[in-house]
């Protein structure tokens, strides 16, 4: 659907629920709030704002490869989307400009995952929803360990899940993660965080110490500011929760209704 108020910008949505926003004239805008924490995450990625090779599970519209495109010139992106169909109708209406160095495979988001070279990428993104849910597979431990196997050392992971009160699949998410990965941290709005709504969060994990400092300090200008959860605070959270096995898996729970619907 075309946004009357930008010539050039598109809401892309699946089954009735947002999906994608793309501003083909100014493709560094990022609409949703949880896409800007996501690329608030890439901004903090290295010591300059040189190129990054980054791999997204999750196409949609392109609107995170976009970005980096423009705020990272000369990074070289995998996306990794298994609807097709979305993928040939992105393409003829919201076509990448030439030189982008972004390929698209239309593939299963774990099962390119597995066959992956190591150490192979700097950025990790996953923004995998089968209809409004993260599907059971790309919850697992063994889904974390081929992330962190794929990520070159020092590498960062960053996820998009979504959750409500009383955080069963964010918290097992919390605790998967903290198995594999040193140092894991959590991005969501104070009123998602205290069980008012349901709502996205990013999940961000890497094996060196993040920068939670200046990621707070861009989360917080936003205009809906979120807060950065980590260490103790992270772990009170997570509270009991345990590790997903492969067997054990479920997808995320279903929005309540009306959470993500437009129209």
């Amino acid at each position: 659907m075309p946004d009357v108020d930008r010539r050039r910008a598109w809401l892309l949505t699946v089954d009735g629920a947002p999906q994608s926003y793309v501003d083909l004239d100014e493709p560094a805008h990022l609409e949703f709030e949880y896409a800007r924490r996501l690329g608030h995450v890439l901004d903090c990625v290295g010591a300059d704002d040189g190129p990054l090779d980054v791999l997204h599970l999750g196409g949609g519209a392109l609107t995170l490869p976009r970005y980096v495109a423009v705020t990272r010139p000369g990074s070289r992106q995998h996306v990794v989307e298994a609807d097709r169909g979305l993928l040939a109708l992105v393409a003829e209406h919201l076509p990448l400009p030439d030189g982008a160095g972004i390929d698209v495979h239309g593939a299963d988001a774990r099962a390119w995952l597995e066959t992956a070279p190591a150490d192979s990428v700097d950025v990790l993104v996953a923004d995998v929803f089968g209809g409004s849910r993260v599907p059971a597979h790309l919850t697992t431990e063994a889904y974390a360990r081929e992330a962190d196997r794929v990520l070159r050392p020092g590498g960062t992971y960053a996820a998009n899940l979504a959750d409500g009160a009383p955080f069963a699949f964010l918290r097992s998410q919390l605790a998967t993660f903290s198995t594999v990965f040193e140092h894991v941290a959590l991005v969501a709005e104070p009123a998602v965080l205290r069980g008012r709504r349901f709502g996205n969060a990013v999940l961000v994990a890497s094996q060196t110490p993040l920068d939670v400092t200046e990621l707070a300090r861009r989360t917080a200008r936003d205009a809906f500011p979120a807060r950065v959860e980590h260490g103790a605070a992270l772990r009170r959270f997570v509270g009991d929760a345990r590790p997903v096995t492969d067997a054990a898996a479920v997808p995320s729970p279903e929005p309540p209704g009306g959470s993500f619907s437009v129209g």
